[in-house]
């Protein structure tokens, strides 16, 4: 499923929680969207998922709008952090609801997963952990088997090797058969080997949209004596510096000749993901 979003706003009274965003994914990807708290994210995937009508601009599926859309809707899945399977009674009933929604739902899929996350099917899901219902969201998520597939934190509540069974399931489940799916997180490295590309929006407006790969790319940390480092980033795009004694470390964002900086006695380096999130949006949080 393909994603058109123009000139998008989104605003809850006088607040403006996304303001003139545009992007454009093709389908059958796994996306990264990156973003602070309150940068716009959930806002975004609310109207990509036809649960709030934006209040300027356009979201369209395939060509077609998404809000009060049906027959569009019924392909999309969003998974949020709140859980929306909590008042469904049993995690039988979530499957049972979820089927009933879902035209391409794969029950056996689902049985699959509730093994693989040892889910009492009989068990109420108000009364479960919060790692149980993130699991629960998973399943449900995952076997609905939707063209466009969104996580908003959905994992977040669940332990490290339960997330890592939910990541290796995603991505089996994504080759075997291929959708489109967006991950919002805040675990960057620990999710961003999924990613082919991704959205950094910060302040609802958006900041990167890139293959992952380059992205990286862009990144380079430059290291060695002060001065010739400053002297070797001056007209280059710097996100950071660190400095220990005679020594600095200097984050830069944009392509570099790393020979010239070998012949100017500096070592280069990557920078992973997450020091790059961190300084396109403005730095560590306060």
């Amino acid at each position: 499923m393909r994603i058109d979003v123009e000139n998008l706003r989104v605003s809850y009274g006088e607040v403006t929680a996304i303001e003139g965003l545009s992007l454009a994914l093709d389908g059958g990807k796994i996306y990264g969207l990156l973003g602070r708290n309150g940068a716009g994210k959930t806002s975004l995937l609310s109207v990509l998922a036809g649960f709030r009508r934006q209040s300027g601009g356009s979201a369209l599926a395939d060509g077609r709008p998404i809000f009060e859309n049906t027959a569009t809707t019924r392909e999309i899945s969003l998974i949020r952090d709140a859980g929306e399977t909590i008042d469904l009674g049993t995690v039988e009933d979530a499957l049972y609801f979820a089927e009933d929604l879902r035209p391409r739902w794969d029950a056996a899929y689902a049985k699959e997963l509730i093994d693989l996350f040892e889910l009492d099917p009989k068990k109420n899901v108000k009364t479960m952990s919060k790692g149980q219902r993130s699991a629960v969201g998973v399943v449900v998520g995952l076997a609905s088997r939707a063209p466009l597939t969104m996580f908003d934190e959905s994992y977040l509540g669940m332990d490290a090797p339960s997330r890592q069974a939910f990541y290796d399931a995603l991505l089996a489940d994504f080759m075997a058969h291929p959708r489109t799916m967006i991950l919002s997180t805040h675990l960057i490295e620990e999710v961003s080997a999924l990613f082919e590309e991704v959205v950094i929006i910060d302040r609802g407006r958006l900041v990167v949209h890139s293959p992952a790969d380059e992205l990286v790319s862009m990144g380079t940390s430059v290291t060695g004596p002060t001065e010739q480092v400053e002297s070797f980033t001056r007209d280059l795009t710097v996100l950071g510096t660190k400095k220990l004694g005679p020594t600095s470390s200097a984050m830069v964002y944009g392509r570099l000749d790393h020979a010239e900086a070998r012949r100017a006695g500096l070592e280069t380096g990557p920078i992973a993901m997450q020091e790059l999130f961190i300084h396109l949006t403005g730095g560590p949080a306060s």
